[in-house]
């Protein structure tokens, strides 16, 4: 699971991604959930495939919530889960899929016995595309709508620089930790992922080779 980020800025969202110049609203330099984030998603206002620029928060408001303050956390969906699960299946079955663009990513690192964040960047130099579910909730007293996104996860058991985070829980063997990765989309796939259908996106859930991180505590230099 992943429960902060650090977006890029409006300017290199656009360029990279190639979208058009909006007036958008700021969003944190660091991403926390139920915060304001940006993503990426298929215009839904024209009739061609574009992609728009949106902010809203960064915890997936299902359409059946009775408020837009959630109880529980929603800002992490299980990939293998999307089909079934009550508030992610509307967006995922309505091909509701979104890019969450990230310069980089923190989760923890348990391994000393302590926790010690690490920070997580392409070897690349580029920002990472990073798969996501968004939904539009409207509230029913006022009208208001609100924009609300979710990052989805595969588990990184078997992933050997992934299986490396989180706490590990000790009533569980070394084989049977349930550890998690974000799911980087490449730039050569957005297109696939954002206006494809469920079969071709299904595709595109799947862990990143360990060659495409750099990694290392935060605040040092990563390798």
């Amino acid at each position: 699971m992943c429960n902060r980020y650090t977006p890029p800025d409006e300017a290199a969202i656009e360029r990279l991604w190639h979208i058009g110049r909006s007036q958008r609203p700021i969003w944190p330099l660091v991403t926390f959930p139920r915060a304001a984030g940006p993503f990426i998603r298929r215009h839904r206002d024209v009739v061609d495939y574009q992609r728009e620029l949106v902010v809203g928060q960064w915890g997936l408001i299902p359409w059946f919530a009775k408020q837009a303050k959630l109880t529980y956390s929603t800002n992490n969906a299980r990939s293998e889960e999307l089909a079934a699960k009550p508030t992610f299946k509307h967006p995922w079955g309505r091909g509701q899929r979104c890019i969450i663009p990230a310069q980089s990513f923190d989760e923890p690192n348990w391994e000393s016995g302590k926790n010690v964040w690490w920070t997580f960047t392409r070897a690349d130099s580029q920002p990472w595309s990073l798969a996501g579910l968004w939904n539009t909730w409207t509230d029913k007293a006022t009208g208001e709508q609100h924009e609300s996104y979710t990052m989805l996860t595969i588990d990184a058991d078997l992933h050997p620089l992934m299986r490396r985070m989180h706490k590990p829980d000790p009533k569980l063997g070394p084989d049977q930790q349930d550890k998690r990765s974000v799911i980087p989309i490449e730039m050569r796939d957005v297109d696939q992922w954002l206006e494809g259908t469920v079969e071709q996106a299904s595709a595109l859930l799947k862990l990143a080779p360990v060659d495409v991180f750099s990694a290392g505590p935060a605040g040092a230099a990563v390798t």
